[in-house]
C-alpha cells in the first residue's frame, strides 16, 4: 500500500519544474533548492556558506570540466592536448554557461535579492546545479545531463571552435594594438573552506572590470568578459 501511494502521490509543482529542465524526476529536492539559492537571500555569514549554492558551484565547476574533457576527448581522438585544453575553455566559458542557463530556463528556479551578480548568476547557478545533480543522481547520470541537455542540445561544436571566446586574449591584444596599458590585480580571500580570488582589471590605471572566482585564471576571465562586453562587444 505505501508502495502504491508513493506511485501516485502527486508532484510538487517545484519537483515538476525541476524534471522539465533536468528530463528526470529529482530525489533530493533540498539540494536542488540549495543550487538555486543564491548568497543575498541569507543574512548570515555561516548561513551563507552553509546554505548559498557556492560550495555545489565549486563542485558542479570540477565535474563539468571533467565531462566536457572526456567527451573532447572521444570527439578528436587525433587533437593533442593544447587543442583540447583550448576547446575546452570555450565550453565552459562565462559567456557559454550563461547562454546555456538561460536557454534551459534556470531564471525559473534562481532565488536572489539583487541584481548585482546579474552578468555572471546563470552560469554559477548552472554549474551549481550540475553538483546538486551529482550529489543526488551519480556521475553517470550528471554525464548524461551535460551531453543530452546542454552539448547536444545547445552547443554547436564547429561554431565553438571557430568562436575565440578568451576573453583575456581579446582584450590584451586589443590593448597592445591600440597602446594602451593595462594590469591585473588579484586579491585573495578565505572564508572558511572557500577560497576566493577578486581579479581587478586597470586600463591606463583606471578600474573597468571586475571577476571573483575560486581560481584566477576563471577570475581574470571574468574581469576581462565584463569590459569586453561594456566596451568592445560591438567594435571587435
Amino acid at each position: 500500500m505505501q508502495a502504491l501511494n508513493r506511485i501516485f502521490k502527486k508532484k510538487s509543482q517545484y519537483a515538476l519544474k525541476l524534471e522539465r529542465i533536468l528530463g528526470f524526476y529529482p530525489k533530493n529536492i533540498n539540494v536542488y533548492k540549495q543550487a538555486f539559492t543564491h548568497k543575498s537571500t541569507l543574512s548570515d555569514n555561516d548561513r551563507k556558506i552553509a546554505e548559498s549554492n557556492e560550495r555545489l558551484e565549486f563542485l558542479g565547476d570540477t565535474v563539468l570540466s571533467t565531462v566536457v574533457s572526456h567527451f573532447l576527448f572521444i570527439k578528436f581522438p587525433f587533437k593533442d592536448e593544447g587543442f583540447l585544453t583550448e576547446l575546452r575553455s570555450r565550453f565552459v566559458s562565462r559567456e557559454m554557461l550563461n547562454s546555456l542557463g538561460r536557454k534551459i530556463g534556470l531564471n525559473e528556479l534562481i532565488e536572489k535579492k539583487s541584481d548585482e551578480h546579474a552578468a555572471s548568476i546563470y552560469g554559477n547557478t548552472l554549474e551549481a546545479l550540475i553538483g546538486a545533480i551529482y550529489i543526488d543522481k551519480g556521475y553517470k547520470v550528471t554525464q548524461n545531463f551535460i551531453y543530452q541537455k546542454l552539448i547536444h542540445n545547445h552547443i554547436d561544436t564547429q561554431e565553438v571552435m571557430i568562436n575565440e571566446t578568451n576573453f583575456k586574449s581579446r582584450v590584451i591584444e586589443w590593448c597592445q594594438k591600440g597602446k594602451h596599458t593595462f594590469r591585473f590585480e588579484v586579491k585573495e580571500n578565505q572564508e572558511k573552506n572557500i577560497h576566493l580570488y577578486t581579479v581587478e582589471l586597470f586600463l591606463d590605471d583606471k578600474l573597468e572590470g571586475v571577476g571573483i572566482a575560486n581560481s584566477k585564471k576563471k577570475a581574470e576571465q571574468l574581469a576581462s568578459e565584463q569590459f569586453y562586453n561594456e566596451h568592445l562587444k560591438e567594435i571587435i
